[in-house]
């Protein structure tokens, strides 16, 4: 079996030499690249499972990388995780509205971040059957493609966008506590900012409209059909 592909992607190299080993060590393939327009290039020619991207580098930073990348039209959409020294809200909150699926400061141990990795990817391979479509009368969500598509038009969602959606449509007008969203979409052991929830419910209105997802103030979310 091949080995999962892991871009790292910082502007220094003792961190891509850290990252690296450990990732290899267990059992990971790791890439690297300094830079954006590197890292880039290599995403779109290995199509890595998942991208560890650092926040502030000269040139092209981490936002703009992301925000290139889920630009990017076509099927290949990988996990990004950003793994930075930053730890403000506003710089988690920037990182989360450019399309990354998570966030994690560093330091952090090299078996937590292991681990931490081990439990994002476990997350993506598990799901639905690739063949399971859900009509909700608004749109069709396809668990298969990966798209909503809403008026003959196929919108692409990142993955945690994509996976709450999921949630939400699961069981239409009950709703989700915020906490049993975090333990679903995200897990306990994930490092994610307190906005987090809100800002995926923000961007994912954004695209498929502002009435089908409503929010029950002090509870959670519900998904109107």
């Amino acid at each position: 079996m091949s080995k999962q592909q892991i871009l790292v992607v910082d502007d220094d190299e003792d961190i891509l030499g850290f990252v690296s080993y450990n990732l290899s060590t267990a059992g990971y393939q790791a890439i690297t690249a300094s830079n954006g327009q590197d890292a880039l290039a290599l995403a779109q020619k290995h199509k890595p499972e998942l991208i560890l991207l650092d926040l502030m580098m000269p040139g092209m930073d981490g936002i703009e990388i992301c925000t290139e990348l889920r630009s990017t039209k076509g099927h290949y959409q990988p996990l990004i995780v950003f793994l930075t020294a930053r730890a403000e809200d506003y710089s988690q909150v920037a990182a989360l509205e450019s399309g990354a699926d998570d966030y994690i400061v560093k330091p952090i141990r090299p078996r937590l971040l292991i681990t931490k990795i081990e439990s994002i990817l476990r997350r993506r391979s598990v799901g639905f059957s690739e063949e399971m479509e859900m009509d909700t009368g608004k749109f069709i969500l396809d668990r298969g493609s990966h798209q909503i598509i809403q008026n003959g038009e196929a919108i692409e969602l990142p993955r945690k966008e994509f996976d709450l959606l999921s949630l939400l449509i699961s069981r239409p007008g009950y709703v989700f506590t915020r906490e049993q969203i975090m333990d679903t979409v995200w897990g306990n052991e994930t490092v994610v900012g307190d906005r987090t929830i809100d800002v995926h419910i923000r961007k994912i209105r954004e695209k498929i409209g502002d009435d089908c997802i409503k929010t029950v103030k002090g509870v959670g979310y519900k998904f109107v059909a």
